[in-house]
């Protein structure tokens, strides 16, 4: 049976991935939803405004919108389909894109309910990311001991059964 790790690890990485396609779909084609599509492409003409550094290395609204829906989806794949590190890789490319919109939403003075499902994204990327770098724990497994070798009480067993007293 797989451990409480694994499947922490494989749900988030369905659920993530599946709404990063989503949404950077939303972002490309108003076939999902036009108003979506529409509101999106409001927002991201007022990142531009507010950012003239884009503006002057050429990056207009559509080539931003489209560099990042087009990122969301082939990370969001990745973090379905593909097995191994390149979930990682994809998951740390689309932590950068949250705090990347997280600064154009606070850029342009947006309030908290038009960004709050990016700060929950960023935080669910964050314990993906976290708990599938942390090192399997495999304390609870006995180690084989040598042939001649005795086992030793623990602490545990060691400890002096009773009460203590306390003053």
């Amino acid at each position: 049976m797989a451990s409480p790790r694994t499947v922490t690890i494989v749900a988030l990485s369905v659920a993530l991935g599946l709404f990063f396609v989503f949404m950077g779909t939303i972002k490309l084609t108003p076939r999902l939803s036009k108003d979506a599509y529409s509101e999106m492409k409001r927002a991201y003409k007022s990142y531009v405004r507010a950012l003239p550094l884009l503006k002057k290395m050429g990056i207009n609204s559509i080539l931003l919108r489209k560099s990042i829906g087009a990122l969301e989806v082939a990370c969001g794949i990745v973090m379905t389909l593909v097995p191994g590190r390149p979930k990682d890789v994809a998951n740390f490319f689309l932590l950068l894109l949250v705090l990347a919109v997280l600064f154009f939403h606070q850029l342009v003075g947006d309030p908290l309910k038009r960004y709050a499902h990016a700060l929950v994204f960023g935080i669910l990327l964050t314990c993906r990311l976290l708990i599938a770098r942390k090192p399997e724990d495999r304390s609870s497994e006995k180690k084989p001991l040598p042939e001649n070798a005795e086992e030793q009480p623990s602490l545990y067993e060691k400890a002096p059964q009773g009460k203590v007293k306390v003053s």
